[in-house]
């Protein structure tokens, strides 16, 4: 019996520096999965293939030069998983996130060609990591400053959150998975609400510092808790545990200086939201984060 072929890494490209970044990316990844990757670009619909509107001028040649280019760029370099590449018509924003219905990756720039030279995150970006049903990948644009005075571990290192009081084992099965595939360590980091405020009849006060640690403990507790059946599965993973009160999103972008990944999860489907959402968290990281931000979609036992 022949061994299925795996799915491959999808890399989105349109001949921008940030989509050329991303595809050196996919193909290291590609690698270490031993997986082929899927070179796509997406061409915007043609004048011509829209109703009610008329063109003057011969239509665009059949070739593609953006995959012309980037196919002679590879041409004779050593060492590449297989490589494919295609060319498809349509909308980047809905095309791009059916392109992870047959990958195990799509990894894509934080912004194309099209768009404002001021936005950090472009349109495709935000719709291929919404709706996208396989992990997205975005690579920032090298240099972006985050601020912060954690010491940063030496060597290799994974990021990923969780949210105690519902740990998505989706998100954390991918960080493992990606973890121990890098020979990284993973930095696990849950943030507790503080401060908070609470009322009483006598009127409202602010918690003590014992409250506080006593907070902390509890996260602690619950995200060791959450982590524990992957450490079995992986236990040559190095596992940090950080915990600390604030903003979950300001945590993971802080720490996202010199990672080689932030691994984050996307709105589980619930009857009062049954779209697709990336949430707050994802999105904030998304947009300021140092290093590439991979988004895991929920199971689809989740959708309704």
């Amino acid at each position: 019996m022949s061994t299925p072929r795996p799915l491959p890494v999808v890399a989105a490209v349109d001949g921008s520096e940030d989509s050329l970044r991303a595809l050196e990316w996919a193909l290291t990844e590609a690698g270490r999965r031993g997986a082929p990757v899927r070179i796509a670009h997406v061409r915007q619909y043609a004048p011509w293939t829209q109703p009610g509107v008329l063109v003057s001028g011969p239509p665009e040649p059949a070739g593609d030069p953006v995959v012309d280019e980037v196919r002679a760029s590879l041409t004779g370099r050593g060492g590449l998983p297989p490589v494919e590449y295609v060319t498809l018509e349509g909308a980047p924003a809905a095309v791009l996130p059916e392109l992870g219905a047959e990958a195990q990756l799509l990894v894509l720039g934080s912004r194309g060609r099209g768009g404002f030279a001021s936005l950090l995150l472009g349109s495709n970006g935000v719709a291929a990591a919404r709706d996208a049903a396989c992990a997205v990948v975005v690579v920032p644009r090298p240099g972006r400053s985050v601020h912060g005075d954690n010491d940063v571990p030496p060597g290799p290192r994974v990021v990923v959150g969780v949210e105690v009081d519902e740990p998505d084992d989706t998100v954390l099965a991918f960080a493992f998975e990606e973890a121990a595939r890098g020979g990284a360590r993973l930095q696990v980091i849950a943030a507790f609400p503080w401060p908070v405020l609470a009322w009483t009849t006598f009127g409202d006060f602010t918690p003590t510092t014992a409250d506080q640690e006593a907070a902390e403990r509890e996260t602690l507790t619950l995200v060791n808790a959450a982590v524990a059946p992957f450490r079995k599965m992986h236990p040559d993973v190095e596992v940090d545990l950080y915990v600390a009160p604030g903003d979950a999103a300001g945590h993971l972008v802080e720490n996202s200086r010199e990672a080689d990944l932030v691994v984050v999860g996307r709105h589980r489907r619930r009857l009062t939201r049954p779209a697709p959402m990336l949430g707050t968290v994802t999105m904030a990281v998304l947009l300021h984060a140092a290093s590439p931000v991979a988004v895991v979609p929920p199971v689809l036992e989740d959708a309704p």
